[in-house]
């Protein structure tokens, strides 16, 4: 399966990478990082309402914004998602409002019910039921004759359901429209991934289904993009689904209800915290000449503005 996809070093310096383009319109690659920024910011928001009393729950999403933004900004409006329960920068690119997601992280009986106009499932707690779903409406759209595609966010954990399997294996049979996106965060809960398969990689996955696999640096926005849009571009030609392994890593807890300091090391944290998404896209447009202060403050205005 190679090394993963990756368009920006950790360094912020553009790879020696080719196959995939770089060259996005400035507003988009701006708009890219603000996104970011943005998620992060209202990450830490949840977080503290959780600790005040105002959420039941919450799962941080620090560390992975690079991989649930770059995927999502690719896609059409009208492409489903299917999310677990950590995508918080996903459902900011499809405009769904903190107000919603509040109800839904608040345990109110219409919690999620809005998503579904943004073409976006409600959030699946029980780990991997949701992949089916996905396929299922994967193979709706292919007999009504219609070109979207949907797609499946999972954790690394999701793919040790049977749920996972079976949705792979069907969507490959058929040639469903869809893509199953692995954020690889390197824990599910306090299990490592490397005790979960014994395989290369969770890509090479891919082959015993008869689809598609390709490994990305999910700390590289760009890299996020072009994988998914391939992805995309090959379930609406017919070409059947496609399983992505985003590497990348969860540096909060699980859940608020978490503490993982109690399974992995500091030392690890600070080896992650190296490979920032945001401080290493920052970088990069700075390079390219396209970051200014101004880019800055919108993302800081637009963070005020969705936790206002």
């Amino acid at each position: 399966m190679g090394q993963p996809v990756q368009l920006i070093a950790p360094d912020g310096t553009a790879t020696a990478e080719d196959r995939y383009r770089r060259d996005l319109p400035p507003e988009l690659l701006t708009w890219l990082y603000e996104t970011m920024v943005v998620t992060r910011d209202l990450d830490g928001e949840w977080v503290n309402l959780q600790r005040q009393g105002e959420l039941a729950l919450y799962a941080a999403c620090r560390g992975q914004e690079a991989a649930q933004v770059g995927a999502t900004a690719c896609l059409r409006k009208t492409d489903w998602l299917f999310p677990q329960y950590r995508e918080l920068g996903a459902f900011l690119v499809r405009g769904i409002t903190p107000t919603q997601m509040a109800a839904m992280w608040r345990g109110t009986w219409h919690g999620g019910l809005e998503f579904t106009e943004k073409c976006c499932a409600p959030i699946a707690i029980p780990i991997a039921t949701h992949t089916l779903h996905a396929v299922g409406a994967a193979m709706a759209a292919q007999r009504l004759g219609e070109d979207s595609v949907t797609v499946a966010f999972l954790g690394d954990g999701a793919t040790s359901e049977g749920d996972t399997h079976e949705a792979m294996n069907l969507a490959a049979v058929t040639k469903a429209p869809c893509v199953f996106y692995v954020q690889n965060n390197q824990w599910a809960i306090s299990v490592p991934v490397h005790r979960q398969h014994a395989a290369p990689s969770i890509a090479a996955r891919a082959a015993g289904y008869g689809m598609a696999g390709i490994i990305v640096d999910g700390n590289d926005v760009l890299a996020c993009y072009a994988v998914m849009a391939e992805a995309a571009a090959r379930a609406r030609a017919g070409e059947g689904p496609t399983l992505i392994e985003a590497i990348t890593y969860r540096m909060g807890p699980h859940t608020t209800s978490d503490d993982p300091s109690r399974y992995r090391s500091a030392e690890e944290l600070e080896e992650w915290a190296a490979r920032d998404p945001i401080s290493r896209y920052r970088t990069y447009l700075e390079r390219a000449g396209v970051w200014t202060e101004r880019v800055e403050q919108r993302a800081a205005a637009r963070s005020a503005r969705l936790r206002a």
